[in-house]
């Protein structure tokens, strides 16, 4: 059978050679289905994955160095997310129902009256969060190998060809080793969902991007403390904690997690980390660091997100957004959004979609449906973390209900919110009356400089 096949084959190849005719559709029955690569395990992988396994023409790989990694992250999702992405009640660790907001001069506003009974900020681990998307893809049939992306060899002409194939190269590690062998996968299409220092951003040329660093201990508490955040999380804003973020106390399933941020002042990140767990003071001492994490987080979309068939998503791409600092339900959803749009193009997997389909699709639904609530989110930043009197004010502002109905709604339910004329005009008069005040009880921020790491990107 194998010989008449190689002959068949051999004729075939003669004919080709002698006739030129259109090209017959790829079907799976005749060829190899296509095969993708999606570089990274976490939400954005993962979910990029389970809609590309689905697809009986279309052969899933799945590439992540650490399948137990817990990145660095607050962990919070919103409530949306829950049903959208049809997680289990075991990947949250506490519903959190009420945000502790503490001004630079100790001003504290509770807010979370507005939220319905059943409405909640989920609070999560990502070593729990992203095993479980992982598992699932890899159930529809994902293939997952544990292995480290070095390098890409991408062809000259991958954009015009679509008989080209991509080829990667990674260390491949085998249970309970910490040196890998060398091993490589040639495929038709790549996602990279390898975070922000995306080694696929690099090989297809993404372009860089400014970015913050997040710093984060994870702090074990007695139960008689940890029963204050049972439902409850902590913010807090002043040059003490972040320069241009805030410090957060968030609650896991037998601990704390303490934290900051910064773009605008890397080298002080610990600075900042030993300023946030003086502020939260006794409602945390006593407590045992059980694990220090730090990770760069992305401040905007790469300037480039889709090259011939390579297309990048979560903090590959930079999708975090400014005030909040938020990146999980963007990143599974634009993984989502991709593979979705992708596997729609492929047509049943006879076909591979080209640059200009992938950025017609995707990447101009996601910038629809998304690009309001970033936009809204910078200028909150640049408003309200500037400086500690303006910090003064967001605190101070966080009184009215109509903020934190705003606020929760946002969040929850991924939608910028605030379509009432009449309280947008009223609380536009508190906001310049909280201005006021909060640069007259403010003080100064402390001057700092680091010009030379203030240009590095990644």
């Amino acid at each position: 059978i194998i010989m008449k096949f190689s002959i068949a084959l051999a004729l075939l190849a003669a004919s080709a050679n002698a006739f030129s005719v259109p090209s017959a559709p790829r079907t799976a029955t005749l060829l190899d289905a296509y095969k993708v690569a999606v570089v990274g395990g976490g939400p954005a992988g993962a979910c990029a994955a389970e809609v590309f396994a689905q697809e009986p023409n279309i052969e899933t790989y799945m590439i992540e160095r650490k399948f137990d990694n817990a990145k660095p992250c607050g962990g919070a999702i919103p409530l949306c997310m829950i049903g959208e992405f049809d997680l289990p009640e075991s990947t949250v660790d506490r519903k959190v129902r009420k945000m502790k907001m503490i001004s630079p001069t100790g001003l504290e506003v509770d807010i979370g009256d507005t939220l319905k009974p059943d409405e909640y900020i989920g609070m999560c681990r990502r070593e729990v969060l992203d095993g479980f998307l992982r598992d699932r893809a890899v159930e529809y049939g994902a293939k997952p190998i544990n292995g480290l992306v070095t390098s890409i060899d991408i062809p000259s002409d991958h954009k015009e060809n679509k008989d080209s194939q991509y080829t990667l190269h990674y260390q491949k590690f085998s249970p309970g080793t910490s040196v890998g062998t060398p091993e490589s996968l040639s495929v038709d299409l790549i996602v990279g969902a390898d975070g922000a220092n995306s080694r696929v951003a690099k090989a297809m040329d993404a372009g860089e991007y400014n970015f913050a660093i997040a710093f984060q201990e994870r702090i074990k508490i007695s139960e008689e403390k940890m029963e204050f955040y049972e439902e409850m999380a902590e913010m807090y804003v002043g040059d003490d904690v972040s320069p241009d973020f805030y410090g957060w106390v968030f609650p896991k399933y037998d601990h704390v997690g303490v934290g900051t941020g910064t773009v605008v002042n890397r080298p002080a990140i610990k600075q900042y980390q030993k300023a946030i767990r003086e502020r939260a003071g006794d409602k945390i001492e006593g407590g045992k660091i059980i694990k220090v994490e730090a990770h760069p987080i992305p401040e905007h979309p790469r300037p480039r997100r889709v090259q011939g068939r390579i297309a990048l998503v979560g903090d590959a791409a930079g999708y975090v957004t400014k005030c909040s600092g938020e990146g999980i339900y963007f990143a599974a959803k634009s993984g989502r959004m991709a593979a979705e749009s992708i596997v729609k193009l492929m047509q049943g997997g006879s076909r591979l979609p080209s640059q200009a389909e992938i950025e017609d699709t995707y990447i101009r639904d996601y910038d629809r449906a998304y690009g309001p609530t970033y936009a809204v989110l910078d200028i909150l930043q640049k408003v309200f973390y500037s400086n500690n009197g303006a910090r003064e004010a967001f605190v101070e502002l966080c009184k009215s209900k109509y903020v934190q109905q705003v606020t929760f709604d946002s969040y929850l339910y991924k939608k910028v919110q605030g379509n009432n004329p009449l309280d947008d005009l009223k609380l536009l008069g508190e906001t310049i009356g909280c201005l006021i005040k909060g640069y007259s009880v403010a003080k100064p921020d402390q001057p700092f400089s680091n010009p030379v790491e203030s240009m590095k990107r990644i």
